[in-house]
């Protein structure tokens, strides 16, 4: 009788950490049940001082990692290029900037020092990697901030870096024009990073469209199929409250993703596909 093929390991992160006590607490949840491996952390919102202490006990268990935010939310100190009225642009007219050579350096920087700084302060310690909310951590001029901080001021930490091969986005069938214009401008984060050693996911998947119906179990199957080396999957489990209604449209989808990564389905299917959720230092270490 053959072996059964040995367990894979993959990071599986939750994003929004601190967008809204709901999310936090179901993220929670699923860290002390074994169902994540890391979450990335909204520093600039304004649940996250208190809600970094709740997280603080779970830190052996999880890496926790800050959530780059240069959209839709308010900047920790002026930026009067970017959001000259004291709020960050929306994703489309951020992309059109960024991709135009409008962004400014120095004002890019100095707002990523300062949601690096919140984090440490409440949480009381740098972050374990950097990845971006709506991944703009992977922009032009962005991406050059975030790998300097990264090589010169945090050792050891890691990026999420979320270019995948083609043929995987399309094999998958699931938000296909989404999930490869992420992983094109995820091309150029990933040259650097190599090119300096800094650690990084050499996979990635969970990008899907969040007005479509599909049950989240049917999306995560794929996610984790054929699960190669090095995989991080990325998702946005949550319980909806009054704080997320009010800041973020994505509210039902994280109600469902929540649901089934609490669920046994959730247990069977890792199960089935032969692969386990660990942390980076884990999933990575060969």
């Amino acid at each position: 009788m053959m072996p059964e093929p040995a367990m894979k390991p993959l990071v599986l992160c939750a994003d929004d950490y601190a967008i809204a006590p709901g999310v936090s607490r179901a993220i929670l949840a699923l860290i002390e049940a074994g169902r994540l491996s890391a979450t990335s952390c909204l520093a600039v919102s304004p649940f996250w001082p208190e809600q970094a202490n709740w997280l603080r006990p779970f830190a052996a268990r999880a890496d926790v990692g800050l959530h780059l935010a240069l959209t839709d939310l308010r900047p920790l100190g002026a930026m009067p290029r970017l959001a000259p009225e004291g709020k960050l642009p929306p994703l489309a007219r951020l992309l059109r900037i960024a991709l135009t050579g409008g962004l400014d350096r120095d004002e890019v920087a100095a707002e990523v020092d300062r949601q690096l700084d919140r984090f440490a302060a409440a949480f009381g310690r740098p972050p374990d990697f950097i990845d971006g909310h709506l991944h703009v951590h992977q922009l032009p001029v962005v991406r050059d901030v975030v790998v300097d901080r990264l090589h010169g001021m945090l050792p050891g930490a890691y990026v999420r870096v979320c270019d995948e091969p083609l043929g995987a986005v399309l094999r998958r069938g699931t938000a296909v024009v989404r999930a490869s214009v992420i992983s094109l401008l995820g091309h150029g984060l990933r040259r650097r990073v190599e090119r300096l050693g800094i650690p990084a996911n050499r996979r990635f998947a969970g990008v899907r469209d969040f007005d479509e119906k599909q049950p989240y179990r049917e999306l995560f199957r794929r996610f984790i199929a054929r699960a190669p080396e090095g995989l991080l999957v990325m998702c946005h489990a949550g319980v909806t409250d009054d704080a997320l209604a009010g800041v973020d449209p994505v509210t039902c989808q994280r109600d469902d993703e929540y649901r089934y990564l609490a669920s046994d389905a959730c247990r069977d299917d890792l199960a089935a596909a032969r692969v386990s959720i660990a942390r980076f230092s884990a999933a990575f270490a060969r």
